[in-house]
């Protein structure tokens, strides 16, 4: 079986402020390493207690939300997308959230805690994407779940 190599990249932050459209306090990825094309990457995501949804979730037990572990998770797929349709002369200008299935939460996050958010393609069609994802923190799982997206170009 003939297995295309590997060629795995990064993307810093003004690289992927150059890729999302999402910016603070909403843009929850710091850093991505080792993209693999548009087949995997991780996302880093450094939590701290200075983050707006501190003040709130919750007063004294500060718990980083749930529900931006999964937008965490989109956003780092959504820039591999992205990525991969700018290499083909296409401008991305914006990508939306179409699914979530299966999805867990594990783990509280708490302030302190580097987030690693593993996104794997599961299948593409045109300007479709769908991906499984784990958020982990150290080794341990967090969450996850499989999400699709859509990217609308202009």
């Amino acid at each position: 079986m003939n297995e295309m190599p590997r060629e795995l990249g990064s993307a810093d932050i003004q690289t992927i402020l150059e890729l999302l459209p999402h910016r603070y306090p909403f843009l929850l990825i710091d850093r991505i390493i080792e993209i693999d094309r548009d087949e995997s990457c991780i996302g880093i995501k450094n939590v701290t207690i200075n983050e707006p949804q501190f003040t709130g979730h919750f007063p004294g037990l500060p718990v980083f939300p749930g529900v931006l572990l999964i937008e965490g998770m989109a956003q780092t797929a959504g820039a591999i997308c992205c990525r991969h349709i700018m290499s083909e002369t296409v401008r991305t200008k914006q990508v939306f959230f179409t699914t979530i299935d299966k999805c867990k939460f594990r783990k509280p996050v708490v302030p302190g805690d580097t987030i690693r958010y593993h996104m794997t393609k599961v299948n593409q069609r045109k300007t479709m994407w769908w991906f499984k994802g784990e958020a982990r923190v150290g080794d341990t799982v967090v969450a996850q779940a499989e999400i699709g997206a859509m990217l609308v170009t202009e």
